[in-house]
């Protein structure tokens, strides 16, 4: 089956730098995988876009060095599993709160005996290889995204629950639920990320999490995060547009760093 290079980078205690893709275009999905990022991730909870498009999105990041991953909208086991048949190698799927959420995301992504998911791999078997149903259980991650107050307090358990490939971190979220706004400082949301960082950290779980820029996602790194998305699409895009458009005109630069971490 063709590896994970999330899973390989990991195991060799390397860092992971994700894409995030939140334009429904396969042609800027591959351009971003062959920007150096060693995986992508279609967003289909806040991107402008759906199946139709993760699918045509997924093919082409096929071609390139990139790992194809998806954020769903929810947990919804049979989107979850059409999602993997189409060719995701990873689900990071957004407001796991509880262990039993956490076990029926990863009961999704793993076929029996180790889960529930239906057999059915259709583009899985293209994109993956002939042995893909018999490697499948060992190179699919189940991703629990923590962006809640629930999960934070009851982070050990969700962590205990067997199968959890990797945490990823939704830094706004936490922020509005518990510093009450996404701007800085935000110190209530700061802790909770560490907490669950050194929490998984303890357990050998890597943590993913979102972030505003690649400066923020250097600092991220430093703290000891093991995989860090440095923006989605729509923010490179525009930043860049802007930059160009005040260097252009000879306008000073005023702008305060975005903030476009989920």
């Amino acid at each position: 089956m063709r590896a994970n290079t999330v899973r390989t980078r990991l195991a060799a205690s390397q860092i992971v730098v994700n894409g995030w893709l939140s334009i429904g275009s396969s042609y800027s999905a591959e351009g971003i995988g062959h920007s150096g990022v060693h995986s992508v991730t279609v967003d289909l909870q806040h991107g402008m876009l759906g199946f139709s498009d993760a699918l045509a999105m997924m093919q082409a990041i096929s071609a390139t060095p990139a790992t194809p991953m998806v954020r769903v909208p929810d947990l919804d086991p049979a989107q979850i599993m059409h999602l993997l048949d189409a060719g995701a190698y990873g689900i990071i799927c957004p407001m796991i709160s509880t262990p039993e959420q956490t076990k029926t995301l990863v009961d999704a992504c793993r076929y029996p005996p180790l889960g529930n998911r239906s057999f059915g791999p259709s583009r899985g078997l293209l994109y993956g290889g002939p042995d893909y149903v018999a490697q499948a259980n060992e190179t699919v991650m189940a991703i629990p995204m923590i962006e809640t107050p629930e999960a934070v307090d009851r982070i050990d358990e969700i962590l205990d629950v067997e199968g959890v490939d990797m945490i990823y971190l939704g830094p706004n979220d936490l922020a509005f639920a518990l510093d009450g706004h996404v701007d800085h400082p935000r110190p209530k949301s700061e802790a909770a990320l560490l907490r669950v960082l050194k929490a998984a950290t303890k357990r050998n779980i890597p943590v993913g999490i979102f972030c505003a820029s690649g400066a923020e996602a250097r600092m991220r790194i430093e703290q000891g995060f093991r995989l860090v998305t440095p923006g989605n699409d729509f923010a490179h895009l525009t930043r860049s547009m802007r930059e160009a458009v005040r260097i252009a005109l000879e306008e000073p630069d005023t702008e305060a760093t975005a903030q476009n971490g989920y």
